[in-house]
């Protein structure tokens, strides 16, 4: 090993000498390999990134996993009420991995203006609620102050502001209707003050819902101060959120019924899925390519060096040690391609990362730009991955070597 990798170290130094080591055949696959590398840190990156955040955007709304009554699965609205004096309320102790349980409800209203009007989904929340899920979203004013006695605070979204003209200190006068009531009934009116204003880039989300007090839905609805609509589970791993929304269904009361949101918002996971496909079919499509360019400037290293070839044949230098001559000088391009494609490429994440570069349309995506996600354990697996496959790839051209005859190659120019 110690005397290929000495010839390989002269070889590159005397091509660094003469200039050849950046002939245009070493430059491509030097640049292929950084290009690659550039392209799967990005495809890797963003991929992973916008799954991470529309899922963590949609437990935002939704927690993991939903508990409810059976008669509220379908329904936008809280129907059935649920008293919160139930087994695993506050803490979920028979289910490991759980981090944080709440108690919500929903009333459908419509909110109206001098000059317009719109539907909205009140989502009632009470001095349970854990706001670290959502602070992100928050862009104007603050957090309502649920925790004392009841006001008419409330969290609107810059989708119904920018529709109906409305901004932080208006009052939002929402009408709900009663239930069980005739048509000639008058409807329930409150004059909400929107204290804070949030934007999730969820358009489906900031289209529906308003968060206010839950104690104005309790009333309406004439429940109990200790009835909620629904309870919201947040679980630690969100990669077993399967296993712990089965765990949390065998631990409910039969009454009671619970769906992770993967269940409920099924159509946006199973597109979230076609990203893994896309992601390795990018990354073994960009490592073919690679692999390539770098056989071609090894077959081309192997046809500039015939004539050193057949003199450490006729010196009896093995075919395997000649061989590894080449690779190491492979191995070596490899490295430099890696080294710019890393340094060029998790820049170029760090800048998005910070400032947003990149947009995207967030009725197609759920984000407003390109969200990146950075972890060295990926980055690792990428670098080995493909300076590995690239080696292996390279042994069948490096075959050729044992096919040239040292008299013959002695004197090829």
């Amino acid at each position: 090993m110690n005397f290929e990798y000495f010839i390989a170290k002269r070889l590159i130094k005397g091509k660094e000498h003469k200039s050849s080591i950046l002939t245009p055949i070493t430059k491509i696959a030097i640049s292929a390999i950084a290009i690659g590398m550039i392209m799967m840190l990005i495809t890797v990156a963003t991929g992973i990134g916008l799954q991470r955040k529309i899922r963590e955007k949609v437990a935002a709304f939704n927690g993991h996993v939903l508990i409810s009554s059976f008669d509220n699965n379908s329904s936008v609205e809280s129907l059935i009420p649920i008293t919160t004096n139930q087994d695993f309320y506050p803490e979920f102790e028979d289910v490991d991995g759980i981090l944080h349980l709440q108690g919500v409800a929903t009333k459908i209203g419509l909110i109206r203006t001098e000059t317009d009007f719109d539907g909205v989904v009140v989502k009632g929340i009470g001095k349970d609620y854990n706001w670290d899920y959502f602070k992100e979203y928050i862009i104007e004013g603050r957090i309502p102050n649920f925790e004392d006695k009841l006001n008419e605070e409330i969290l609107l979204s810059s989708h119904f502001a920018n529709r109906l003209g409305l901004k932080i200190g208006d009052k939002a006068i929402t009408y709900f209707l009663k239930k069980n009531s005739s048509s000639n009934s008058q409807p329930y009116i409150r004059a909400f003050k929107i204290v804070g204003i949030y934007n999730s880039g969820f358009q489906e989300f900031d289209e529906t819902y308003l968060f206010a007090d839950i104690r104005h839905v309790q009333r309406m609805n004439k429940w109990k101060a200790d009835e909620v609509g629904n309870f919201e589970v947040f679980i630690e791993d969100f990669d077993k959120i399967n296993e712990k929304g089965q765990q949390i269904y065998e631990n409910v009361p039969s009454t009671l019924d619970s769906q992770t949101i993967t269940l409920k918002y099924a159509t946006i996971f199973e597109w979230l899925k076609l990203f893994d496909l896309n992601i390795i079919g990018i990354i073994g499509i960009i490592i073919l390519v690679a692999g390539i360019n770098m056989i071609t400037a090894l077959l081309v290293l192997i046809l500039e060096k015939t004539p050193m070839i057949g003199i450490l044949k006729a010196l009896g230098t093995t075919d395997w040690s000649i061989r590894k001559i080449f690779l190491y000088n492979a191995g070596y391009l490899i490295l430099v391609g890696l080294f710019w494609g890393n340094l060029i490429g998790i820049g170029l994440l760090f800048i998005q990362q910070k400032y947003g570069v990149v947009g995207l349309n967030p009725e197609t995506y759920y984000v407003s730009t390109a969200p990146v996600y950075i972890d060295i354990g990926y980055v690792v697996l990428l670098n080995v991955g493909t300076m590995i496959l690239c080696m292996i790839m390279l042994l069948i051209p490096s075959y050729i070597v044992s096919k040239i005859s040292p008299t013959k190659s002695i004197r090829f120019e």
